[in-house]
């Protein structure tokens, strides 16, 4: 089996290479492909295209039997900005597979920012005066005081994905 995943990123990478450990032999590639959506998505909606768009375009591009797409966004509420992930499953012939994860709210002075333009990484690595924080483990794992990584958080979301797609493929029902 060969998995395309649409991204670079160390972190989710990781998550789905942890999430498809299986004594069946997979082939992983990874390549940089663009979300189609703003480089902050701003709500549930737009994070999912993102998702999508990156799984579209990894499969195509990567020639695999299975496209992954994962993308972080924040997502306003009546509660304050929250963090929000997105995953999407493509495969040729089948409509996506879509899951959504952790959710978390950002600090009044993380959310002032985003709302005021910023994109949440550089953000982050201002506010931990550390770099590339969207590598390793995330807003999620700073703000969880390290019981969450930004990996965890997404293998989380692929093993969603991943058991969504074996369960169609066993059963042979679209979800």
């Amino acid at each position: 089996m060969k998995v395309v995943i649409g991204s670079k990123n160390p972190a989710k990478i990781s998550a789905v290479k942890d999430a498809l450990e299986t004594e069946e032999t997979i082939e992983f590639i990874s390549l940089d492909v663009p979300s189609g959506v703003s480089a902050q998505p701003f709500s549930d909606e737009e994070a999912i295209a993102g998702a999508i768009n990156r799984a579209r375009a990894a499969l195509e591009e990567g020639n695999g039997d299975i496209g992954i797409g994962l993308e972080g966004g924040v997502h306003a509420t009546k509660h304050g900005l929250f963090l929000c992930n997105w995953g999407a499953l493509v495969e040729e012939g089948f409509p996506p597979i879509i899951a959504g994860g952790a959710r978390i709210p950002l600090p009044d002075e993380i959310a002032g920012k985003l709302l005021a333009g910023r994109e949440l990484g550089p953000v982050m690595d201002d506010f931990t005066e550390r770099k590339n924080i969207r590598k390793t483990e995330g807003a999620i794992g700073v703000f969880t005081n390290g019981k969450i990584s930004r990996a965890e958080m997404f293998t989380h979301v692929t093993k969603l994905l991943t058991g969504q797609y074996e369960y169609r493929k066993n059963n042979r029902f679209t979800l």
